[in-house]
């Protein structure tokens, strides 16, 4: 086996002049010794999807609570399913597998139980305190000070380049096109598998989504080559995107306008449909009952948080919270009493 120098110098040949090299370009907050086997960005794929944070995605929801259907994704399967999306993208750009997979896999690790509804239930409750809750910038946090690789090192210390991949929204970052992919590779994920769990479900009709002119095609395609919508949509959208990307990461602007339909559909149809809306609301209540509970109550673990992250109670409370799975949520909502008996939902 060539020494890693030379392996990498070769791998690197092969990348495109855009791409961040597989070295990395940022290096780690805290610099320690390379790895004799597995690239610098193998071993922060690998750091991540050994984290807590990473294996408590599979009992978190995406849209549909977990637990009530073993067919429907999860934070997890969604996960899964944008590092594989993203890592065809960047191969066909020949842009850093490795970064990419990187970044898809660590950015949802912050998201709370119960989907977006945690979320803005933690976001309201956190502004009564004087901060915000977003998800992306919770992954940075789970990355950065909350997860533990060394005991001498505060989070997983990866590539910056990791880290800063998953702050979609930061205006402060110039993001490289292998956080651009994965950002992109996110919504082609769940544009494609929210339709294939909305119709598993019953939630949605196959009649009334052939009615958006990206699903209509798309189920054409499908019909013709005897496959399924899913595949066809993303197909559909990944090859649009590969068209028209070259120096920035891009959709057509036709394909942004097909996919923003899609989106209000799913949004309207689905998201707020009934059934998802009374879940979605069961599980807010869940999370703004524990924040109020533990801000009042904090149990060991909540003050062994606060004293290791030096920040306010509330963001110790909010840390520990967002951290819990749906089922975890709900059993210590029952267990510690915050949840009124006729509002205990799980």
């Amino acid at each position: 086996m060539l020494p890693l120098a030379d392996r990498i110098a070769q791998a690197n040949a092969l990348l495109s002049p855009l791409a961040v090299p597989h070295e990395g370009r940022l290096g780690r907050r805290v610099q320690e010794p390379e790895d004799t086997v597995r690239f610098p960005f193998q071993r922060d794929r690998d750091r991540i999807i050994h984290s807590t944070a990473f294996r408590r995605l599979q009992g978190k929801t995406q849209v549909f609570v977990t637990g009530e259907d073993d067919h429907v994704r999860t934070r997890l399967t969604h996960t899964m399913e944008v590092a594989q999306i993203a890592r065809d993208l960047a191969r066909a750009l020949r842009l850093n597998e490795d970064l990419v997979e990187c970044i898809a896999l660590a950015h949802d690790l912050g998201h709370p139980p119960f989907g977006h509804s945690g979320e803005d239930a933690l976001d309201a409750w956190m502004k009564q305190h004087g901060g915000h809750f977003e998800h992306n910038e919770q992954s940075f946090r789970v990355l950065t000070l909350l997860e533990k690789h060394a005991t001498s090192v505060p989070g997983l210390n990866l590539h910056r380049e990791v880290e800063e991949g998953v702050l979609k929204h930061s205006e402060t970052i110039r993001h490289s096109l292998e956080a651009d992919i994965a950002n992109h590779a996110d919504a082609i994920a769940y544009l494609s598998h929210d339709c294939d769990d909305g119709l598993h479900a019953g939630l949605l009709s196959m009649e009334a989504l052939m009615t958006i002119p990206l699903a209509r095609e798309a189920g054409e395609r499908a019909l013709s080559r005897g496959t399924f919508l899913r595949g066809a949509l993303i197909d559909m959208m990944s090859n649009d995107l590969l068209a028209h990307s070259g120096e920035h990461i891009v959709f057509s602007l036709s394909m942004q306008r097909s996919m923003a339909a899609l989106r209000t559909f799913l949004f309207d149809t689905l998201y707020l449909h009934p059934v998802v809306r009374r879940r979605a609301e069961e599980g807010k209540r869940i999370v703004t009952a524990l924040c109020e509970g533990f801000l009042r109550r904090p149990d060991d673990k909540i003050r062994a948080l606060h004293a290791r992250t030096g920040g306010t109670l509330p963001e110790a409370v909010k840390d520990y919270v967002a951290g819990m799975t749906d089922a975890f949520a709900g059993e210590q909502a029952m267990e510690t009493g915050f949840l009124p008996a006729k509002k205990r939902a799980y």
